[in-house]
């Protein structure tokens, strides 16, 4: 009987409310990179081969975007890092919209993808640093459920935007990056400076991310389950016409899989949710994606698909709180930005190979073996969780109680 309760959530900080608000805002504007290939192959002639190679390049330069967002966030402050990868974001952004040649279109994608990622190390810092350690992995999980709830109104406004020009979608996107940066360098608190002795010298001699074998071991099967989400982001349209069926039909799948993430966060507070250990939850998480990737392959009717990205879903729900939550709890002291800056880099190997990847297996074997060998992988990661992942981080440097994280905008961390 107790194994169904739900536990009952604690009120969140105030920082943490408005970054999810903020969060959701941004992703209003968050469908302009899909139609990036189109754009360059509509407007400037490229062929799909030249077009894929761009979206490459930026998912390359998300690489370094990340990890300067993580030094950022620990050296010049959160909201300072937030607003500037906002506001670089949106140059870029309105760059691509006013390109007169390939050229210029190119180098300014470039250009959004060293903004791009900029954001992401410092907002979760936020989150890390901001709430207690049994309320992260239901915060991390509702930070999911703001860009799903953002997702599911920027799905509509493409629509309408791209029937237009493709270039007013990232006119929209850049609009919501400065209402965003706006609406957090308004209300989030001010940085605050680094204690004496605790600047980047020191923290550089303490905080070692690429030194922590943890932290290399989340980054591996991080990476992998990253190039698997993105495979299906992108494969999903090309597989479904491949089968018959319309490709809009992703649409449909995509906007049920954010409904779900939406619906089912209940299940996060769930007790015996709750004190599933890491490794336990990430293997049961992953079972979920195999069971969803599995029904992309057998599936013949919308319904079936349907369902089968539900199931993908709730995959997705247990993988991404608790992991976010794990790599923030093995963080020392001050470096919480850094380490995850390095988890993070694994989207960015991602978002590289998977275009490449995707159409090559599409297109030599079809959809079906595309979802068996990803469904596949997914087993694989299960396994790896339950032999290789901690069961909890372990700081090696916490502070004398009282102390202040490096520009951390809340103090308190249990």
């Amino acid at each position: 009987m107790t194994g169904v309760l739900v536990l009952r959530p604690e009120p969140l900080p105030r920082a943490v409310r408005l970054l999810l608000l903020a969060r959701v805002v941004n992703q209003l504007g968050a469908f302009s990179l899909p139609f990036l290939t189109a754009l360059i192959s509509s407007d400037y002639g490229a062929d799909l081969t030249t077009a894929g190679l761009v979206a490459a390049a930026f998912g390359l330069a998300t690489i370094p975007s990340r990890l300067a967002g993580g030094g950022l966030a620990d050296r010049i402050g959160r909201r300072a890092t937030i607003v500037l990868g906002l506001v670089g974001c949106a140059v870029a952004q309105l760059a691509i919209a006013a390109s007169s040649s390939l050229a210029w279109a190119v180098a300014a994608a470039v250009l959004l993808g060293l903004a791009f990622e900029l954001y992401e190390p410092p907002s979760q810092a936020i989150i890390g640093e901001s709430v207690p350690e049994r309320q992260r992995v239901r915060t991390f999980s509702l930070f999911s459920a703001a860009l799903a709830a953002g997702g599911t109104g920027a799905g509509l406004l493409a629509a309408l935007l791209g029937r237009w020009d493709l270039r007013w979608l990232f006119v929209a996107d850049a609009v919501t990056c400065l209402g965003c940066a706006l609406l957090v360098h308004l209300a989030l608190p001010g940085d605050r400076p680094a204690a004496p002795g605790g600047g980047a010298e020191h923290a550089s001699a303490v905080v070692r991310p690429l030194r922590d074998r943890a932290l290399l071991s989340l980054l591996a099967t991080g990476t992998a389950y990253a190039l698997i989400n993105q495979q299906t982001v992108l494969a999903l349209p090309l597989a479904l016409a491949r089968q018959g069926r319309p490709a809009a039909d992703a649409g449909l799948l995509f906007t049920a899989a954010a409904a779900t993430t939406i619906l089912a966060q209940p299940l996060i507070r769930l007790r015996r949710t709750a004190r599933l250990a890491a490794p336990v939850a990430l293997a049961l998480g992953h079972l979920l994606l195999a069971a969803g990737l599995a029904g992309y392959a057998l599936a013949h009717s919308l319904p079936a698909l349907l369902a089968s990205a539900a199931v993908w879903s709730l995959g997705d729900l247990l993988i991404m709180g608790r992991v976010y939550a794990l790599v923030t709890s093995l963080a020392p002291r001050g470096g919480t930005g850094r380490y995850l800056a390095v988890f993070g880099t694994g989207w960015g190997v991602a978002a590289t190979l998977a275009p490449l990847l995707a159409t090559r297996v599409l297109a030599a074997a079809g959809p079906a073996v595309l979802w068996t060998v990803m469904a596949l992988l997914c087993l694989l990661l299960a396994a790896l969780h339950l032999r290789v992942t901690p069961r909890h981080g372990v700081r090696t440097d916490e502070p004398v109680a009282g102390a202040a994280p490096t520009g951390s905008p809340v103090p308190e961390r249990s």
